[in-house]
């Protein structure tokens, strides 16, 4: 059986875990592919594109590349389409088409560590992990409402028109991130704010944090940024972005090669992805 081709692009990407998870997902699947990555900046996507990506079985996309891929793809998912946002590609049949697995990764996350989305809901940042996170929970019925740098209103409203525009009974606004008032039942930081090298930095100060009653982080590099420490310290519930990697992960392979995997075997891949993590840092 001729080996297969994958791949995750991004910049930077040198200290990404999706090929040690994806190599592991692979290998549980009995399935014979290689998986490495590409740190390709923003200038040099269309090319690499043509020149590189083209020639895989597939890959993954995280940051920047999430949203402008999109033009060079032949084909998206309806959830994608629908998302502004991809993060995985199957090249078949001539054709590359784009799909979104981190809603369902996010959904399987938040489950996976108790938290409800009830109360009033707050999403840190606009960029496509807060749309692919704030689509998944408009399209739940819930309110809530995205917190953003003065900088990024614009962008932030017009993805509050977007969101309602597609799901027209979404309850979606906007408001600046340093004037975070009142009590918050979940916070979601979809920023980049706090990840590696730069592990010192909070996307909101302590006060608004301990107004927290649950705080998702989709960041996984640390494994505890200074946000979920901080709530964590706070006696609030609080968990980082690692398992929400490893479920999109399976969400891609399923794409891929239909590959279906025990829930033990995620498990344990969760926590052997935080031990791999652990001993890099």
């Amino acid at each position: 059986m001729k080996t297969k081709h994958y791949a995750v692009i991004g910049h930077p990407i040198g200290h990404t875990m999706s090929p040690f998870i994806h190599k592991r997902l692979f290998e549980l699947a009995g399935i014979d592919a290689e998986y490495t990555k590409f740190d390709i900046a923003p200038e040099r996507l269309g090319h690499e594109y043509a020149e590189t990506l083209r020639k895989l079985d597939g890959y993954n996309i995280t940051i920047p590349h999430k949203q402008s891929i999109i033009p060079l793809l032949d084909d998206l998912d309806d959830k994608a389409r629908m998302y502004g946002s991809v993060n995985t590609v199957l090249n078949a049949d001539g054709k590359a088409k784009g799909f979104t697995t981190d809603p369902d990764g996010f959904i399987k996350a938040i489950e996976a560590a108790g938290i409800t989305l009830d109360g009033r809901i707050m999403i840190l940042g606009c960029g496509g992990a807060a749309r692919t996170i704030a689509y998944e929970i408009a399209l739940r019925g819930k309110p809530f409402e995205f917190a953003v740098r003065r900088e990024s209103c614009g962008r932030a409203g017009l993805l509050c028109l977007d969101i309602t525009r597609k799901i027209p009974d979404a309850k979606v606004s906007f408001g600046l991130i340093d004037q975070i008032i009142g009590n918050v039942d979940v916070l979601i930081n979809a920023t980049p704010v706090g990840m590696y090298p730069n592990t010192d930095d909070q996307p909101i100060h302590n006060c608004a944090i301990g107004r927290c009653a649950a705080v998702f982080d989709a960041i996984y590099n640390p494994l505890e940024t200074a946000l979920v420490k901080r709530a964590k310290a706070n006696g609030s519930k609080a968990v980082g972005g690692m398992s929400m990697l490893v479920w999109q992960a399976v969400e891609s392979h399923k794409i891929w090669d239909g590959s279906s995997y025990e829930q033990e075997d995620i498990d344990k891949l969760c926590l052997d992805a935080s031990e791999e993590l652990k001993n890099r840092s």
